[in-house]
């Protein structure tokens, strides 16, 4: 499946069968409700994509940037978001139970109603001060 980067791609509740290169521009692409299990994701650009209730279950979004993405209610559950960059993405009520978040930036995301249970992060993993995913890490060092 080849998208032209030209082209806001509209893709709303699509079940994706299609290999994605890596580093895919799908920036402001329209992908509410896709399916997107275990797709390779890697390098994707999906600033201000709608992922609205998108499954991106064990997906390979490593390095991704997801700028100011909609991922309102989302399924990540395992998700290898490594050195991904989600800034001001929109994760409310988003599932991201085991999901690999070393080295992410996820300063100002919204993350209220989120699942962080069994998140993997580290000391580069970044978030903004006060923030619930903030306050999840320090009660986890405790």
């Amino acid at each position: 499946m080849f998208i032209n980067r030209w082209i806001i791609p509209i893709l709303s509740g699509i079940k994706m069968k299609y290999e994605i290169k890596p580093g895919a521009n799908l920036r402001e692409a329209d992908l509410l409700g896709a399916d997107l299990k275990g797709a390779d994701l890697k390098g994707a650009k999906l600033y201000l994509a709608n992922l609205r209730g998108a499954n991106l279950e064990e997906a390979n979004l490593k390095g991704a940037y997801l700028n100011g993405a909609d991922l309102k209610g989302a399924n990540l559950k395992g998700a290898d978001l490594e050195e991904a960059n989600l800034f001001f993405a929109n994760l409310l009520g988003a599932n991201l139970n085991k999901a690999n978040l070393n080295g992410a930036d996820l300063s100002k995301a919204n993350l209220r109603g989120a699942d962080l249970e069994d998140i993997v992060y580290d000391d580069l993993t970044q978030c903004s001060e006060g923030s619930i995913l903030d306050n999840y890490i320090k009660e986890k060092k405790h």
